[in-house]
């Protein structure tokens, strides 16, 4: 290698293009908090530690919320920065997605089960139609 590749190799490798760069660290910090965030939930729901079901459930759902972050921040290297910001926004509008079609898939169903379920009385079905 010729002092001047030399040269143009150092200065390519002193410009940082933004994005991120994975780290045997990073993984690890990654990989411990995934672990803690599963054995609490575990731990919360074999010693029956909270009094209620429903609450059990509210705090396990809140702990994937956060492993759900860990996960892409530490693993999918997903971040503000990262392809100038094109992942983070696809991942915003595949949420966003995901959301309008969970909402209204919910909507059809409460209205079928409303308007479609027998009545009550079964001698009114008798003299239906």
């Amino acid at each position: 290698m010729t002092a001047a590749q030399h040269a143009a190799s150092e200065h390519d490798h002193a410009h940082d293009d933004g994005g991120y760069h994975a780290t045997v660290k990073g993984y690890a910090i990654g990989f411990g908090l995934s672990v803690l965030l599963t054995a609490i939930p575990f731990w919360l729901v074999m010693g029956q530690v909270l009094p209620s079901p429903r609450i059990t459930a509210f705090v396990i759902l809140a702990f994937a919320a956060v492993q759900m972050v860990v996960h892409m921040v530490y693993f999918l290297h997903m971040n503000a920065k990262a392809e100038g910001g094109w992942s983070l926004l696809a991942l915003i509008f595949t949420v966003g997605l995901v959301v309008i079609m969970l909402a209204g898939s919910i909507w059809v169903m409460v209205h079928l089960n409303t308007n479609m379920m027998p009545m009550a009385d079964p001698a009114a079905m008798r003299n239906m139609p």
